[in-house]
């Protein structure tokens, strides 16, 4: 994320540096929610009949906060053997990543003073978007 290269180069700026931390940490946040979404959307589209897509659609616009539990929950609404896939991939540092963002995201939108770094939130996209892509493999599988 370009967001990511222009931080670094404000690094001397604690102030700001600790502004920019806390915009990234809402942006992948948002990164998150939103591409949980529109994978199991995708997986949907390639499915089901378009009534079938527009229901899922609406259910899914009502997903906010995707954490670790919500994450899981979601995949296992569509199959139980993903929520067990990704119940053993998401530990340790993946779901520290997942619930943290969520939980730094919402502290910061409700005012709350947070500690969060640059260097922490960089390293929080990177650990999120290892699970957005294991979100994507089990929804929408390349074909082999």
């Amino acid at each position: 994320m370009a967001a990511f290269d222009r931080a670094k180069a404000i690094e001397g700026d604690l102030e700001l540096s600790s502004d920019l931390a806390r915009y990234l940490c809402v942006l992948v946040s948002g990164y998150l929610e939103q591409a949980v979404k529109e994978l199991a959307l995708e997986h949907v589209r390639q499915r089901s009949h378009p009534s079938v897509q527009r229901y899922v659609e609406n259910r899914l616009n009502l997903l906010t906060n995707v954490n670790s539990q919500r994450l899981l929950t979601l995949l296992g609404s569509f199959d139980p053997d993903w929520r067990r896939a990704m119940e053993r991939y998401l530990v340790d540092e993946l779901k520290d990543a997942v619930d943290s963002v969520v939980n730094l995201r919402n502290g910061i939108s409700h005012g709350q003073s947070v500690g969060v770094t640059i260097g922490r939130i960089s390293d929080y996209f990177d650990r999120v978007n290892r699970v957005v892509n294991r979100v994507a493999d089990l929804c929408v599988p390349l074909p082999t």
